[in-house]
């Protein structure tokens, strides 16, 4: 007598155990990618500084945390400065944003603020915490100049 076969596995279940991790691998890099955009855009047409209203430009290299950092504490005061205020970006890595930052001797993280028209009244490299920045917003909107 010879001995009962052995059943053979399914092959559907691996390939379903497969698809099911790369589709949650997938998702999660989805999650990652969504949770490091800005919260809204924010414009690089660095013309607009000086046309009416106030500006906060941040400079910004996409290669370092120092912006990304920044531009989280900017998220976080947009909401309410932006009927006021126009947030800028300046992309240290496009010819504008370069002029921008030998102009301003601006690198990654800096936050240049200016007048409704146009003149640079601030600037902060790296600001430590979102209350600083606030606090600078609250200067240039209350006297044209920080407090």
């Amino acid at each position: 007598m010879s001995p009962a076969p052995s059943p053979t596995p399914s092959r559907a279940r691996p390939k379903f155990t497969r698809w099911a991790i790369f589709a949650l691998i997938a998702g999660l890099v989805s999650a990652l990618v969504w949770s490091q955009l800005p919260r809204g855009p924010y414009s690089t047409d660095l013309a607009r500084i000086g046309q009416g209203s106030p500006a906060v430009v941040l400079a910004y290299d996409i290669q370092t945390m120092g912006g990304m950092e920044v531009m989280a504490m900017l998220d976080t005061l947009r909401p309410a400065y932006r009927d006021r205020v126009q947030f800028l970006v300046a992309p240290l890595g496009a010819p504008d944003g370069q002029a921008f930052g030998q102009r301003h001797r601006a690198i990654s993280g800096t936050v240049v603020l200016f007048s409704e028209a146009g003149v640079p009244v601030r600037t902060i490299h790296g600001p430590a915490n979102a209350a600083e920045l606030q606090q600078a917003l609250e200067g240039l909107l209350a006297h044209g100049m920080p407090r």
